[in-house]
């Protein structure tokens, strides 16, 4: 049984402590506010671009210089060889590093974030976007060069990085489907453009019959952890103006109820598998519209009432600057359309989960190939 090639391993490593600590930080922010940028969340996160650049880099230089077997296996860069997914790895980890200057900057400059997407947090995103894409490109190749218990192994690594990846993709629309915007269509927008890609990705690149499923749990457990650890620890406000008294992190969220519309689509993928490629993005779109929108709005009025104010669905925590009179202190919607705006933005949730899963059809054909 051929193993695991060791870059694998840590592009894994990377892209799981980017991911812990991106929602590390976004809590030590709406829990302490920013006190230095040497965070341990910020540490977590650099330390997947330092990861993605040393071992890519190392990586493509011995490929280059050596008579590796991976030469057989690798792409021409402007001189250099190596395989794919490790080009678009140290790039990533190259525009990580670089963003944090640039973020230590912005924040002395302006303060704390007002959003998620600053200009710097971008950078960092689409740095870290692409270290997830190389991580899932070297091991779609090594995955499609492998056979028997390897390649098993290699389909279960490249959905669990696709469960990474939506996580990440989720937490970039946090502030658009956190409980006071589930009622909204903009909040069902957002989800239909970034969920179904990764879930067609990940199904149509390993052919396993669970993969959407397993995606789907991997976020579903990893933000359930985050919610039942982070509170855990202690934390005060450092940064003004504290608008109600916080003692503990304060953690992201319920996870989205994207488990459940990724259970009906690998059940009708099973059906499907024979259509065209655009007749089952339709249905596939459609499918996912229909079961995600009413699970979340139902499950929306949960918990926006008392039975979810407790530890375990994690509705009792509110940032230490949050009003007192703010939608998520008061368990309201807020009211964010009108009601013709309201459908003509899910018609367009609509459409966008189709075009979704029709990209993310194409992308797992794609990587299916990917041997380089």
């Amino acid at each position: 049984m051929t193993k695991i090639p060791w870059y694998i391993w840590l592009s894994i490593l990377g892209v799981t402590s980017a991911t812990i600590g991106g929602h590390w930080d976004i809590s030590w922010h709406r829990s302490i506010g920013r006190d230095s940028f040497w965070t341990a969340p910020h540490l977590a996160i650099q330390l997947c671009g330092v990861i993605a650049g040393i071992t890519c880099g190392y990586l493509i230089l011995w490929t280059t210089f050596t008579h590796s077997h991976l030469r057989k296996a690798s792409v021409n860069v402007l001189g250099f060889r190596g395989p794919l997914g490790a080009f678009i790895c140290a790039w990533g980890g190259f525009t990580m590093i670089t963003s944090a200057p640039f973020d230590d900057w912005w924040h002395n400059a302006y303060g704390l974030d007002v959003k998620i997407l600053s200009p710097p947090h971008v950078a960092l995103a689409i740095g870290l976007v692409a270290v997830e894409i190389g991580a899932m490109v070297l091991i779609a190749a090594g995955m499609n060069r492998s056979s028997g218990q390897t390649r098993r192994h290699l389909e279960w690594l490249l959905l669990y990085v696709n469960g990474m990846i939506l996580v990440e993709l989720l937490t970039a629309v946090l502030e658009l489907t956190n409980r006071s915007f589930l009622h909204t269509a903009i909040c069902y927008r957002a989800v239909c453009i970034v969920t179904p890609i990764v879930l067609a990705i990940a199904a149509r690149a390993t052919g396993l019959r669970w993969a959407a499923t397993t995606v789907s749990a991997v976020y579903t457990a990893f933000i359930l952890g985050l919610l039942w650890i982070l509170p855990r620890f202690p934390a005060q406000p450092k940064l003004g103006p504290v608008m109600r008294e916080v003692t503990q992190f304060i953690p992201a969220d319920f996870p989205l109820l994207v488990l459940i519309p990724a259970l009906v689509l690998d059940l009708a993928w099973l059906r499907t598998a024979h259509w065209g490629k655009w007749k089952q993005a339709v249905v596939s779109g459609a499918l996912f519209m229909a079961v995600m929108a009413p699970v979340e709005w139902l499950f929306a009025d949960f918990l926006q009432s008392p039975l979810a104010r407790n530890a375990f669905f994690g509705t009792i925590y509110l940032d230490y600057f949050q009003s007192p009179q703010g939608y998520a202190a008061t368990y309201r919607f807020v009211p964010y359309e009108t009601a013709a705006q309201f459908r003509v933005g899910m018609a367009i949730a609509l459409a966008c989960a189709m075009v979704s899963v029709w990209l993310g059809m194409g992308a797992g054909d794609w990587l299916k190939r990917v041997r380089h």
